[in-house]
């Protein structure tokens, strides 16, 4: 069995696929590296797929698949991974190898021992594009160093230092075991693969090294504003799906004070950016559409909705008037330094 499996999900991207995966050939035989075309027709994706899994037979999976978007193309890696611990790596973006090295010492160690490591978190690294000083994230402040540990041992996470898709690698059995299925045809679902997975997270370890670059630059990149706001419907479908998973788990999650705040600030975060999006669009339909998802939110739970409506971001989404909305517009660059919109 492999140590870890590497879900590259690809549409396209016959451009910049090399030098990811290039980077992840570095973990040798201990990698399952599984690429994921996702239905691409503009380029070589697939062939460039097919080459890589002729010249490494015993690391690299091609899988070829009608278009799902990404979420899809996460599916189909977690279906396909047979290795004990799961990640997902996008394919603009690479990993650092002395990181990577130390990262698969880790997951070595903690195979077969008497606590099952579930969730291993490792800083990442903004690679943006026309910047020299790039900006890590690290988690030094909120997670014990050096230890294996639970949600009860975790202090507070600083805005923009919430745990994402590039910091994150999972326990396989634990994902096929919660049954995360990510939408398809839907961007921002990153959010939910990093969400849903975690009531079922007990054991935690954070190595402190900068392991994943995260390339920010590309005009047509999902996190470009324009690109967002162009599909707000699906950013808000996210944070609708959020919203029902919280408040469906919410019986239990209560009993873990320290999880249950952490997935509700993150909610927090999610409805912030929603709300600051359709403010900065500027349309009528689309202040509409703000309106009815803090009502989707008091209609499903009316005192998760209070402690959203009335913490400092809330109140910022909700002030009213045309003045109102400037000042929340200005909360914008708050959203910015943390999701690194272009």
């Amino acid at each position: 069995m492999k140590l870890l499996s590497i879900a590259v999900p690809c549409y396209n991207s016959e451009n910049y696929m090399r030098k990811c995966i290039e980077s992840l050939l570095a973990g040798g035989e201990d990698v399952e590296i599984i690429i994921v075309d996702d239905g691409s027709t503009r380029d070589a994706t697939a062939e460039i797929a097919d080459e890589y899994a002729a010249k490494y037979p015993t690391i690299v999976k091609a899988v070829h698949k009608a278009n799902g978007g990404h979420g899809s193309a996460v599916n189909t890696g977690i279906d396909y991974a047979t290795g004990l611990f799961f990640k997902v790596v996008d394919s603009d973006d690479w990993v650092k190898k002395e990181a990577y090295m130390k990262v698969l010492d880790t997951l070595r160690e903690f195979t077969g021992g008497a606590q099952v490591l579930d969730m291993l978190v490792c800083n990442y690294v903004y690679e943006k594009e026309g910047e020299k000083k790039k900006k890590v994230i690290q988690y030094r402040h909120s997670l014990p160093m050096n230890c294996m540990f639970t949600w009860e041992d975790c202090h507070h996470f600083q805005k923009g230092h919430y745990i994402l898709m590039h910091s994150v690698i999972f326990r396989t059995k634990l994902l096929k075991e919660c049954g995360i299925r990510l939408p398809e045809h839907t961007f921002y679902v990153d959010n939910l693969y990093v969400f849903e997975p975690l009531p079922y997270v007990k054991y935690m370890y954070y190595l402190d090294v900068n392991f994943y670059r995260y390339y920010i630059g590309r005009e047509d990149q999902s996190v470009n504003e324009d690109v967002m706001i162009s599909r707000i419907d699906q950013q808000i479908k996210v944070n609708k799906l959020m919203v029902d998973y919280l408040v469906e788990k919410k019986p239990e999650l209560v009993k873990h004070k320290r999880l249950y705040q952490y997935m509700r600030n993150y909610l927090e975060i999610i409805t912030t950016v929603s709300s600051v999006l359709l403010i900065r669009s500027g349309t009528e339909e689309n202040l509409e559409k703000k309106a009815e998802l803090w009502q989707y939110l008091k209609e499903k739970d009316r005192k998760l909705h209070h402690w959203l409506r009335h913490g400092i971001m809330g109140e910022a989404m909700n002030l009213p008037g045309r003045g109102g909305r400037k000042i929340s517009v200005e909360s914008y660059k708050i959203c910015q330094k943390i999701f690194k919109f272009n």
